[in-house]
């Protein structure tokens, strides 16, 4: 009952904020559908397509979208890079690659608590980066939990540790995260644009994070480093993989990180549009794991990709480009330039600062979907946007450690963490989770502006 009071609550707050800033019919209808999808995502985050699909409906049935127009705005092309993408992480992780790869690298590391931690974490950043965040807390999540049952230390806090890792990952790379494809693909940034601008950053930002999280966490760090006085001369020990399988793995996924790496020299090379290989690459190395699979390549396409959480990003994207088309994003835009005035600094702050909290109270891809037409209608006013899409970028992703609802990586090890009986609180992240955000956010905004001003 309370969620229900609340949902209906801010829906009329919104529709009152609506008036006030006079906004048309059709523009107070967008903002009213969309909210209540985005209120229904956040109370009741297990019906988030059942919201979608229904939202959807209303904008068809209020005239506020066209047909033509949610197929324009659905952003496909993201979605064809997910399946993709998904297609080669699943027939990865069908051969164990990434378990067995964790398991060799920390087999080195011997029984030292912080290396071991420092270790796991800098493994959750390259992992999240050259994979996708999702992936990477699946499988890194696994591997706290059972770190934390064999040194009996409570396993929250060593999992918030990688959550904060992985999304800090994320956005050094195009592949990371969702939102950085969405990015690299609105804004025309290449696999190469990422490594100059968001992987230096995101190394700094990991390089602070560490020894923050050692700070935060000391005592369960101790208790951990109890345990491991009690336990020596184990392995962490996954599954033998076959070499075979092993190696077949390796080959598909250098193979894409090298195709990803190199799409926009080769794309020169052979006089292609801007772009075209981020995508053929993830097509190309998808369709060779299915046929890699063989007999089972049905069943890895069926269950290996998330289609539930695609057909969620479709209908977003599509209710987010219903905001550009009635002229909501306009306002928005028109809006930022008047708080910023003239000044680039304070509008990258503006920018990062809105879509940070945004972000920490709702899923990431959500906040930067809603601002890439807001960044595409300041760039038609002649404002300079390219350090706005990095901003965007480490908003997007910085931001999600705040709270436990802010990124999908959040949300996975949550649920992981829960299937084993823990119970979490939203209070018990929020304090660790702004000791680690405030920090690596002000680091990224300065790197930022020393580098683009």
């Amino acid at each position: 009952m309370k969620k229900l009071l609340s949902f209906f609550g801010t829906l009329a707050a919104v529709l009152m904020a609506c008036i006030a800033v006079r906004l048309t019919t059709q523009q107070t209808l967008a903002v009213v559908i969309f909210s209540s999808f985005i209120l229904g995502t956040m109370f009741y985050w297990q019906f988030r397509l059942a919201f979608a699909l229904i939202g959807m409906t209303a904008l068809l049935a209020g005239r506020v979208i066209d047909i033509p127009h949610l197929v324009e705005f659905a952003n496909l092309d993201i979605i064809l890079f997910l399946v993709g993408m998904m297609l080669v992480i699943g027939f990865l992780e069908e051969r164990r690659f990434f378990e067995v790869t964790t398991e060799r690298l920390l087999s080195a590391i011997g029984h030292r608590p912080y290396a071991l931690l420092a270790a796991m974490m800098g493994l959750s950043m390259v992992s999240a980066a050259l994979v996708d965040e999702v992936t990477s807390i699946l499988f890194m999540t696994t591997l706290t939990l059972h770190v934390a049952k064999r040194f009996k230390a409570p396993p929250l806090p060593f999992l918030m540790m990688i959550v904060f890792a992985t999304n800090i990952g994320s956005s050094a790379t195009v592949v990371g995260n969702p939102i950085g494809v969405l990015i690299a693909l609105r804004a025309g940034l290449t696999f190469a644009d990422f490594i100059r601008w968001a992987t230096p950053i995101s190394l700094a930002c990991l390089g602070l994070a560490i020894p923050l999280c050692f700070l935060v966490f000391r005592r369960p760090i101790a208790a951990l480093a109890a345990g491991v006085h009690h336990v020596r001369g184990e392995t962490i020990h996954v599954e033998a993989v076959p070499a075979k399988d092993f190696w077949t793995a390796l080959a598909l996924f250098l193979a894409t990180i090298i195709g990803l790496v190199l799409h926009h020299p080769m794309e020169s090379w052979l006089h292609l549009p801007k772009n075209t290989l981020l995508l053929g690459v993830p097509f190309l190395m998808g369709g060779i794991a299915l046929f890699l699979e063989g007999e089972k390549a049905r069943n890895l396409f069926e269950k290996r990709v998330d289609w539930w959480t695609l057909s969620f990003f479709i209908l977003l994207f599509a209710s987010v480009g219903t905001l550009h088309y009635v002229g909501v994003t306009d306002r928005i835009a028109e809006g930022l330039r008047a708080a910023a005035g003239t000044n680039p600094v304070a509008l990258l702050a503006l920018v990062m600062l809105i879509a940070a909290v945004l972000t920490a109270l709702l899923d990431n891809i959500l906040v930067v979907a809603t601002f890439v037409p807001i960044l595409a209608d300041l760039a038609s006013h002649g404002i300079a946007v390219g350090p706005l899409w990095w901003g965007l970028l480490f908003a997007g992703t910085l931001g999600g450690n705040a709270t436990m609802i802010g990124s999908t990586a959040n949300i996975v090890a949550i649920g992981m963490l829960e299937r084993q009986g823990e119970t979490v609180r939203f209070g018990r992240w929020l304090g660790p989770g702004l000791a680690i955000v405030i920090p690596t956010l002000a680091l990224a905004f300065g790197l930022l502006v020393l580098q683009a001003f």
